[in-house]
C-alpha cells in the first residue's frame, strides 16, 4: 500500500469514526456513549478508535472542525461575489446557518457541555483554539475583501468582534425551535444592517473616542 492510499485510508477512518460518534450522540447522548461503542458501530478496534481520537473530547472538536470547513467551503461563492460589506457578512452568516442546521437536534445535547467554563468543547478553550482560529480568520477576510473603509485600529479588531457577534447566532440557534431554524436566518438578516451602520459610523468625528475606547477594552481584555 503507498503512501497516498495509506493517507487516503485513515481519512476514511478517522471520518467514519467521527461520523459514526455524531450519530450517537444523537440517538444515546453524549454521556451515554462509549468510546468503545463509537469502535463497534464504526467497524474499527477499541484501540484504533483511540489512535485517532485520544476520547470523546476530541472527537467533537474533530466534529468543530468538519463544521468549520463546511463553513468555509459554503461561504466561498459570497465572498468571491460580493464587496459590500453588509452583503458579505449577511452571507457568510447564513452560511453558518446552512451548514449547522442538519446538526440542530444535537447541538442542543451537546450545548450543556460546551456551556462548561472549564470545558475542552468550550469556544473560547485552548483545545477549542483551532476551530476558533479559523472562524476569526474568515471573519478577516470578510472584512478586508469588502469596500468598508475603517481605521486601521479597528479593523485589526473587528473580525474577533464579528466572531463573538456570530457566537451569539449560533447560541439563538441552538434554542431556536421555529421550522428550518427560521427566526435564526431572520436574526441575521435583520441585525446584519444594524452591525453594517455601527462599524459605518466609527470614522465619524463623534464616534471615533468611542472607537478607540472600545479598541483598548479588547486589547486590556485580551492581554
Amino acid at each position: 500500500m503507498g503512501v497516498t492510499e495509506t493517507r487516503a485510508v485513515r481519512s476514511e477512518t478517522r471520518t467514519q469514526i467521527v461520523q459514526t460518534a455524531l450519530r450517537l450522540f444523537r440517538e444515546r447522548g453524549y454521556e451515554a456513549t462509549t468510546m468503545r461503542a463509537i469502535a463497534k458501530e464504526a467497524g474499527v478496534a477499541v484501540g484504533n478508535a483511540y489512535y485517532y481520537f485520544g476520547s470523546k473530547e476530541e472527537l467533537l472538536q474533530a466534529y468543530y472542525d468538519q463544521l468549520q470547513d463546511e463553513h468555509e467551503e459554503a461561504c466561498r461563492a459570497v465572498l468571491a461575489r460580493e464587496r459590500d460589506f453588509a452583503a458579505r457578512l449577511r452571507g457568510v452568516l447564513r452560511a453558518r446557518v446552512d451548514t449547522m442546521v442538519p446538526y440542530h437536534e444535537f447541538a442542543g445535547k451537546f450545548f450543556k457541555f460546551a456551556a462548561e467554563p472549564d470545558s475542552p468543547l468550550n469556544p473560547f478553550s485552548s483545545e477549542s483554539g483551532s476551530a476558533r482560529s479559523a472562524a476569526v480568520a474568515l471573519y478577516r477576510e470578510v472584512v478586508d475583501g469588502s469596500s468598508l473603509k475603517i481605521d486601521d485600529d479597528f479593523r485589526a479588531e473587528l473580525p474577533e468582534l464579528l466572531w463573538l457577534y456570530s457566537m451569539g447566532i449560533v447560541l439563538y440557534w441552538v434554542h431556536d425551535s421555529s421550522e428550518g431554524c427560521r427566526k435564526t436566518y431572520l436574526l441575521v438578516d435583520r441585525t446584519v444592517p444594524l452591525v453594517n451602520k455601527m462599524v459605518s459610523m466609527s470614522r465619524l468625528p463623534g464616534f471615533k473616542s468611542v472607537t478607540r475606547d472600545l479598541v483598548g477594552i479588547i486589547r486590556d481584555v485580551r492581554a
